[in-house]
């Protein structure tokens, strides 16, 4: 725990002007990003007396061994690169309000010659339409099942549409009505086209002009007396209105907004946002957050509009945001909202009417999902804090180990060795930081020289970027390095900066040997070392002939045992992966010089693998692309390769007969088998 007045700036140091600062631990880690109209003011609020302050900024400021700031010329940019920063570093006592699923939206794209209407999560592409977010995916599938018969766009994947293709027979929606077959040349490219944007406008609110016009078409039908058409427009209205009303109109001048609500208390708060548009709520989500400081309502409002705009541009940013409480000052705010939606947009809390009711549903739900959130988190945060003080009691450590790192070799009888890297901060995980490596020392199998392996090469990249940064030097980032101290010269974060206070692996006493042994070797001895053993689940410590056992209704095994079989889960998907891209191998990616476009050039030629073997030289000349030299390559190689087994359909049993064209992997190479000790086997 270091003591802030350590690393507090001499007086006069810090500018009294807009900036951006950062603190960081004792490994140059960014653990908190701020922002401050005056640096000076602000910075000196963090060295006060620690009994003054709020409990986790008490925390962070004992967890940070320094402290830099970055001067910029307005609020605006402090704004922008406080976001920036926040997104880059990731640091930890930041407000961070953490989704527990990514929301999914309904998403059409636009940018496809074909556009197909299907349910996305995660980043947002270009060219790709969204709407939502819904709270779930089926809610999506539910609408797009009644708007479909009205406007039939294709929704199937494109291995699909291209077999529909290929086999000029649509799929089963092609057959009901609800896909216009494309694939089929039903309709031409255009034609989907317009139905693909007939369907955009109707999800944006466009509603009203459409259902009249299928109500003039359908009155048309009926005096021309074409029934059945008139059946089927009254039958398409129906579809409509009912998609319209699982979106009742809540604001009835046709409002774009967003409504933003907060709940909070002295140490979380709670954020719901719902996304009106042509005056219907059209998505809905939730965040939750600690709070790291004193922070007003404002602030988080301030911090919620940037996780929700960051990364939006034009439309995405509506015109109108209401909010329980402006920023102070709110001017900036509405300055970079305005520059993300490139005209102007009004930020403000609704005083009266059908808006003021709307954000009172809206508190109301974020009221409840804040009390949700307390109710589940509290006896997690309880366990998680029990089993780290679990482990660190039955290990004999000297704090809790915040970060744990656990190691996994895997392999299929020696063949495809691979290991794996899991990190747990806090007793939850943190993918981003998860690694894999590939055995290259040695081969065959053996699992304790392999973790040695392993852990050697971690450690000694970390080291490798401890002296990088100049650690061992002093505080400040050595000459020559990156800016920021935590990215390599090519911009990419560095994979090993972090040690972890306990390292697990998947073993017992020989594999815990070899772990310290590599340790050793590189000098570390300030992190400690243990294996869990699969088959009495017990904890071994170097140098000691008896293992340290749990009880079984422990938390701290109960953790370890995650964190291991998380691990162990990382490393067979690795292992797994390695193995198929061995079975897809064919005897021609040996032949040097010998590109993907050639391999395919040579398989559409012949039809398959086996009538290329049995190919002349100068039959094989005869492929575009392929000289004589080449040509003799080839045969050579594929004289040299064994024929491969057949492969088999697991399913049916049937032999795949290799004469057959279009057998292949991924990427248009052929799929040949495994020989029959290679399929069989556990992985370990």
């Amino acid at each position: 725990m270091a003591d802030p007045s350590s690393y507090r700036p001499k007086p006069g140091e810090i500018p009294d002007t807009p900036g951006v600062y950062r603190f960081r631990d004792e490994h140059r880690r960014v653990i908190y990003v701020g922002k401050a109209k005056s640096l000076r003011q602000r910075l000196a609020n963090y060295f006060q007396d620690l009994a003054s302050l709020h409990p986790r900024t008490r925390t962070m400021v004992t967890t940070a061994a320094s402290v830099e700031w970055t001067v910029v010329s307005t609020e605006v940019e402090a704004l922008q690169l406080e976001y920036s920063w926040i997104k880059e570093f990731d640091p930890r006592f930041n407000v961070k309000y953490r989704d527990d699923k990514s929301y999914p939206y309904l998403a059409v794209t636009m940018n496809e010659e074909f556009p197909r209407v299907q349910v996305m999560r995660g980043q947002k592409r270009k060219g790709v339409r969204y709407f939502g977010p819904y709270g779930h995916a089926w809610a999506i599938r539910d609408t797009v099942d009644l708007l479909l018969r009205v406007f039939p766009v294709r929704t199937c994947s494109a291995g699909v549409f291209k077999n529909a293709a290929r086999t000029g027979r649509p799929c089963l929606l092609g057959y009901i009505g609800k896909c216009s077959a494309p694939c089929v040349d039903r309709v031409s490219a255009d034609e989907h086209r317009d139905l693909a944007e007939d369907f955009c406008d109707f999800m944006a609110g466009r509603t009203g002009t459409y259902i009249r016009r299928l109500e003039q078409q359908m009155t048309d039908a009926a005096e021309e007396m074409e029934y059945e058409r008139a059946a089927r427009l009254r039958d398409d209205i129906g579809a409509l209105k009912k998609a319209m009303e699982k979106s009742a109109v809540v604001l009835a001048d046709a409002t774009d907004a967003d409504l933003i609500a907060v709940a909070e208390d002295e140490l979380e708060a709670a954020v719901q946002i719902f996304h009106v548009r042509g005056g219907r709520v059209r998505g809905q989500r939730g965040w939750v957050t600690d709070k790291v400081e004193e922070i007003t309502t404002g602030a988080l409002v301030e911090h919620a509009l940037q996780q929700l705009y960051g990364e939006e541009k034009g439309d995405s940013v509506p015109k109108e945001v209401l909010v329980p409480a402006l920023p102070d000052p709110v001017e900036p705010v509405q300055e970079w909202l305005a520059e993300r939606r490139g005209s102007g947009v009004s930020l403000r809390i609704p005083q009266r009417g059908d808006k003021k009711a709307l954000m009172e549903t809206v508190q109301r739900n974020a009221q409840q999902a804040l009390v949700l959130h307390k109710t589940k988190r509290a006896s997690d945060l309880t366990t998680r804090s029990r089993a780290l003080e679990e482990i660190a009691e039955a290990l004999d450590l000297e704090s809790a180990p915040l970060r744990i790192e656990c190691y996994d070799i895997s392999h299929l009888q020696g063949d495809d060795v691979v290991a794996s890297m899991v990190v747990f901060e806090d007793g939850l995980q943190r993918k981003s930081e998860y690694r894999r490596f590939q055995i290259k020392g040695f081969a065959g199998q053996d699992d304790v020289r392999s973790m040695h392996e392993v852990i050697s090469r971690r450690f000694r990249r970390y080291l490798a970027e401890k002296e990088k940064t100049g650690e061992w030097v002093d505080d400040l980032p050595a000459e020559g390095t990156s800016e920021t101290g935590l990215k390599d010269d090519d911009g990419r974060p560095k994979k090993f900066a972090y040690p972890p206070q306990l390292v697990v692996v998947d073993g017992g006493q020989p594999q815990v040997a070899a772990a310290k042994k590599a340790l050793d070797e590189l000098g570390i001895d300030d992190i400690a070392v243990c294996g869990l053993a699969k088959r009495l689940e017990e904890v071994w410590l170097p140098d000691d002939d008896d293992p340290v056992v749990l009880p079984r209704t422990s938390e701290g095994l109960y953790l370890l045992q995650r964190v291991r079989d998380e691990a162990h889960r990382f490393a067979i998907t690795y292992q797994r992966t390695k193995r198929a891209q061995r079975f897809r191998s064919s005897p021609l990616d040996d032949v040097p010089g010998l590109g993907d476009t050639r391999k395919q050039a040579l398989l559409k030629h012949f039809g398959s693998l086996k009538k290329l073997r049995s190919a002349t030289i100068d039959q094989i000349c005869e492929v575009p692309g392929i000289g004589r030299k080449t040509a003799e390559t080839i045969a050579v190689a594929l004289a040299q390769a064994a024929p491969a087994a057949p492969a088999v359909n697991t399913a049916t049993g049937e032999i795949m007969e290799e004469e057959e064209p279009g057998t292949t992997g991924s990427g248009g190479e052929p799929v040949t088998a495994g020989a029959p000790d290679e399929r069989r086997g556990q992985e370990t």
